[in-house]
This record gives C-alpha cells, structure tokens and sequence, in this order.
C-alpha cells in the first residue's frame, strides 16, 4: 500500500514537471512566432492584409483618444467594446498603437463640460442626443461623442465618426453598421494621419463642368485627404504631365495629378485637350468620367410642363469607345426612383408640396459584387443614361458598377419629358427591361486614341513623350454628371451635403460612392476592400423578445438553479454509492481475517 503511495506521488510530480517544461516551451515559441487564432465563423477579428501592413509600416506613435466612456446604453457600451477590442488588435501588430478612451461628460461644473463639448465640435466631432430611461420610468436626455480624435508626431489631429448617420437606419442597425465598418475607420484613419504628403487630384473645367458651388461638399470632403484643385487645360502641354530632363536627351514624364475629375461637361472638347487627357492615361493617370450623353435638366421644367432631352455631342465618345465603353443616347426610366416635390397650393403664406415618383430620378444599385459597391445604399441618379462594354481594348478588364432596377424602360434621344406623367398610373408592362448598367471601372493597359494617326515628328519628339500604351491604370466611366452635384439650399443659399435631398429629407450614398471612386483609383483595392467587408449581425427580433420576456427571464433564473440542485443529488446519490461499497469490502476483509 505504501508503494502505491509514493509510485501516485512520484507520478504527479512527473505530471506537474512535464506540464510546466509544455508551457515554458510554448511560450518559448510564442516569443519567436507571432500568431493569432480567429474562432469565428465570419472572422470578425481577422484584419485584412492591407492593414496589417500599414500597421508594420508606422514608426512612430498613433495615439487614439476616444470620446466613448461612461454609462452608456447597451448599445453604444458594445461600440465602445467593440473599438476598444479592434485597437488591441491594431496594438497586437503595432507596438506604436495606443488609445485612451475618455468620458467628456463627467465633469459636474456645466460651463466647463460644455466647453470642452465646444472644442469636441470644433475639432470636428459630432453628438448625438439620446432620451434614455431611468429605473423608475422618468427619462433624461444623454449627449454622446461617438467619434475619436487621432494624432501622429506634431501632425493635426483629425477627427472619426465611429457611428453610422445613415437615414433609414434604426438605431440598432446604425450601431451594427458602425461595428463593421471599424476596422476601416480606424486604419484609413492612421493612413490619414501618417501620411506625409497629399495625392494631387484635380476637378476639369473649361468645357461647361460644374461649378465649384455645385460640387462644394466632395471638395470640402476630399480635401481632407487630398490636395483638391481646379484646372482648366486649356491646350497646355504641361497641364496634366509634368517633365523633367535628366540628360540633354532622355526625357522624363509622369502624371502631375494622381488622379482628375471631369464632372458634367456640357461643351465639346477640342482634339488637343482630347490629347492631353489621353496621354494622361498613357503614362498612368486615373479618370473618374461623370458624363451625360443626353442632356436633360430640371431647370427646364421649372417654368414649364415639358421639355426634350437631346443627344449632346461632347466629342469623347471615340476616346471612351477606345477605351472600352460606349455611352448610349437613351434616358432610363426605373419604377424603382426618388420622389419629386410638386407644388399643389398654398396655404398660410406656406407652400403645399406633394411628392410624386419621377421615374427620370432612379434609384442606383450594386451592378457585380465589387469592394467600391458591394454593401452600399442606394444612389440618387438625375437622367442617367446606358453604358455598354466594347471589345475594343483586350486588354482592359471591364465591371460593370451600378445599374437600374429590373423595373426599367429605356427611350432613346430625343426623349419627350413631361410632367404630366407624375398624375398618370405608370404602365407597368413599359418597364419590362432588366437592369440597365451606368457605370463601369476600367482597368488595364489602354491604347491610345491617337496611335498610328499623328505625324511621325510628333511620335519622336523626346519633348512630347507620346506613348501608343499606357501604363496599367484604371478609369471609372459613369453616364450621369449629377451623381456629384449637391443640393443648394433654397431658403440659405449654401451647399448641402452631396446625397442629401432637402425635400424628401432622404440622403443616398452618392458620397460615398465618389469617396469609393476616389480612394480606389488614387489608393488601389486595399482600403475599399475593408470598407466594403461584410460581418454577420445576428440581432435579436424584438418582436419574440417582447412576447417570451417573462419565459426567459423565469429559465435564466431558475434553470441554473435547478441544475446546480439537482447536480447536488447526483453527486450525494453517487458518493453514497461509492463509500457503501467501500464500507461492504471493509466488512468483508475483516470477516476474513477472523477466520
């Protein structure tokens, strides 16, 4: 017996030293090899490659301070568990990542807190304003700062939005979609603050653009991250390409902007413009093309009932065909549309609107499963026309974008617009057409509009540079101009947020479609690929949580209970049983020995 005894003793001894020699040595190895381990089904705490590079790329301090501390509602406490848990991811690749989250509302003296909400404000935060109920039914009004301010060096710190504004959205939805969209905000916002110089892009005028008005709020927007400016080309050479001379023959040339906008042109472009832009391209510029080959405008239908919308001849048809698209003289009209304000009286000096469905204002949707799309609301078009993908370039990869509804009907220009229609029941049978594409991105190797079809002295003049191939580049062709204009304000007179619509209050994904565009073209797939990420919400349904209330509350309360007592009996029943037998074999070894 005394044996058994010290063999048990020695083995545990053997036991506990193998165990400890295991962890040692794991830790051992976790010293050298860096790993994480992701369990779930979505891997939501997985970062994306392009993160993961930013983050070993920093050399220095990002410093988080995030305005989401204190007693919150569930909702916005999961936000801040959720933001706090993806930075100790960040800090897990990055030992230059650090954060503090900070309550502004816990000071007592009320002129103090609401200064410190001023400068909040000032540096480009936002509130939000919750009515939220107290345990005994009364209600008090709560301002929250859901956003951070992130600083890098002597850089200016720049301010985030950690929570979603998007109208339509419940508010349990808005805090779902803040949740995964985190990942991008945070690292497009160290990519921001870390970044030492500005990317170059530029907005062409000279051929009837819009005006700076007109696209005041993606300026305003862009400019947060971009050197933004306004260019007139005006036949100058040196206009889109810069060139240096490195020997007293080789010429060097490269784009100047990083990427430029030609948004809504209503003049023709002359063929040395025409040039300029296409060697542009050659030598690897980016183009975001916002044309309208149909010109038709609301202008025309505010002193009267109807009006034409006429082919528009912008002398770029030839260059985008080239490049692989062609824009169609037709307007798309879609069942599936914004709601147009009609004024229908006038009462108290007030003017009465009802809103009707205008079938020229289609709602815009996803066309492929692309990162600058996928996951995106809908985008308010304005007389939008059909884009058709040619053959004409090999080697450029062409994805349709946004589309219409199913619902669709196409005319061909010259096209009757009248507003009659808004008091007439649409024809369903009329929009049999599937969904028509408006938008591509094209991206490759362009050839040149003008290979083989100017001089030879042009070709071989070093000054010139021509190139017959580009050099791979990409451009984004979408058949609608107002897709970037914003809203004027009629009572003020000021820009409104771009996807905003003063009169039906709705705001579309027109922003962040541009922003998608911009950031892809000018930084690649990287960043729009996180934005675009998809993570499973798995929400309650607030219907069976109103209805099986109380018999849940009951199981979660007397389910363990019952549990841990009937273990008790188990347990009793099961010790009973073992010193019984026990107590048998003791009987039964004495009655052996007596005899």
């Amino acid at each position: 017996m005394e044996n058994k005894r010290k063999n048990l003793k020695k083995n545990q001894i053997v036991t506990f030293l193998i165990t400890v020699a295991i962890v040692v040595l794991v830790n051992v190895i976790g010293s050298y090899v860096f790993t994480r381990f992701d369990l779930t089904s979505e891997k939501r705490y997985t970062l994306s490659p392009t993160t993961k590079d930013i983050l070993n790329d920093l050399n220095d301090y990002v410093y988080f301070k995030v305005y989401l501390d204190g007693d919150f509602p569930a909702g916005f406490k999961r936000l801040r568990r959720e933001t706090k848990e993806m930075l100790d991811e960040f800090r897990a690749y990055s030992k230059y990542i650090d954060y503090e989250f900070i309550n502004p509302s816990e000071g007592t003296d009320a002129s103090e807190r609401n200064e410190i909400f001023k400068q909040l404000y000032q540096s480009g935060l936002n509130p939000t304003s919750l009515n939220v109920k107290n345990s005994d039914g009364s209600s008090k009004q709560m301002v929250i700062w859901p956003g951070a301010l992130v600083s890098y060096r002597n850089n200016t710190e720049i301010a985030i939005d950690l929570l979603e504004n998007q109208v339509g959205l419940s508010d349990e939805e808005a805090l779902n979609a803040s949740m995964q969209n985190l990942e991008f905000r945070l690292i497009d916002a160290v990519k921001k603050v870390t970044r030492l110089t500005k990317p170059n892009i530029a907005f062409v005028e000279g051929h009837g653009e819009l005006g700076e008005e007109e696209v005041y709020d993606i300026t305003q927007s862009l400019s947060q991250n971009y050197n933004v400016v306004r260019l007139e080309i005006d036949g100058k050479i040196d206009a889109l390409i810069h060139r240096t001379q490195d020997t007293m023959r080789d010429v060097s040339a490269f784009p100047s902007y990083d990427a430029i906008v030609i948004a809504k042109p209503t003049q023709p472009f002359d063929e040395r413009d025409k040039f300029l832009i296409d060697q542009y391209i050659m030598h690897g510029g980016k183009v975001l093309w916002l044309v309208e080959p149909v010109y038709a405008t609301m202008d025309s239908l505010q002193n009267q009932e109807s009006t034409i919308g006429i082919e528009q001849d912008l002398n770029i048809d030839d260059m985008l065909f080239k490049y692989g698209v062609r824009l169609n003289r037709d307007l798309l009209l879609d069942l599936t549309c914004a709601a147009l304000p009609v004024r229908t009286g006038q009462m108290a000096g007030q003017a009465q609107l009802e809103f009707f469905r205008w079938f020229y204002f289609p709602l815009l949707q996803a066309a492929s499963d692309h990162p600058m799309v996928r996951n995106m609301n809908s985008i308010k078009a304005d007389f939008v026309s059909s884009v058709d993908a040619t053959t004409s370039a090999n080697d450029v990869e062409q994805i349709a974008l946004l589309k219409t509804s199913n619902y669709t009907k196409v005319s061909g220009a010259p096209v009757f617009i009248t507003l009659a229609m808004l008091r007439q029941t649409p024809d369903q049978r009329m929009f049999n057409t599937k969904g028509k594409t408006v938008a591509y991105l094209l991206k490759g190797t362009f050839p040149s509009l003008y290979a083989n079809r100017i001089p030879q002295e042009i070709v071989d003049d070093q000054a010139t540079d021509f190139m017959e191939e580009s050099k791979p580049t990409a451009m984004i062709v979408v058949a609608d101009g107002d897709i970037i204009r914003n809203q004027i304000d009629i009572r003020t007179r000021r820009p409104l947020p771009l996807g905003y619509d003063q009169y039906t209050q709705n705001t579309y994904a027109n922003k962040e479609f541009i922003e998608n565009a911009i950031s892809y073209l000018v930084d690649g797939e990287g960043l729009i690929d996180i934005r675009s990420r998809e993570l499973k919400v798995r929400l309650l349904d607030p219907t069976k949580v109103s209805q099986d209330r109380v018999k849940w509350q009951l199981v979660n309360t007397l389910a363990p209970i019952l549990l841990i007592v009937a273990l008790g009996f188990v347990m009793a029943a099961l010790r009973k049983v073992k010193y019984s037998k026990k107590s048998s074999s003791k009987k039964n070894t004495d009655h052996h020995e007596k005899e």
